[in-house]
């Protein structure tokens, strides 16, 4: 089977809620995200767009999503580590590797293995020290 790149916003909806559908079912992240996010199709708009706004350069999305992580993890003990972004991660990859093909799909997996870096080393820096 054919599969086309991501170049639509139809095409980011359609994986953010297929991954994000699957992020809910996990056992690891399913309870942190469940417990945190309060309005589903509200969070998946942002993300549509925030995805929209790193594949096509198009000013959709204007939130900090830095602050946002660092504030989950204090409200699960500090405890969100590397796991959790690798498990993240691979189903990211997954999701776009079962929906989509090309540079912009490859360019999602690249933009995400950063972000998933960065957020893990600021969500590091910003625990308590002991």
């Amino acid at each position: 089977m054919n599969k086309s790149d991501i170049t639509t916003h139809e095409d980011i909806t359609t994986l953010i809620h297929t991954f994000y559908a699957e992020v809910r079912e996990d056992d690891l992240l399913g309870p942190i995200f469940n417990t945190i996010i309060k309005d589903w199709d509200h969070h998946l708009n942002l993300l549509v767009d925030f995805w929209e706004t790193n594949l096509f350069f198009v000013k959709k999305y204007t939130g900090n999503p830095l602050a946002a992580h660092v504030k989950t993890d204090k409200l699960n003990d500090y405890q969100i580590n590397e796991y959790h972004f690798g498990i993240w991660l691979n189903l990211w990859f997954k999701n776009i590797d079962a929906l989509f093909e090309g540079d912009n799909a490859q360019l999602a997996k690249n933009r995400a293995r950063n972000m998933s870096t960065f957020m893990n080393m600021e969500i590091f820096k910003n625990k308590p020290k002991l």
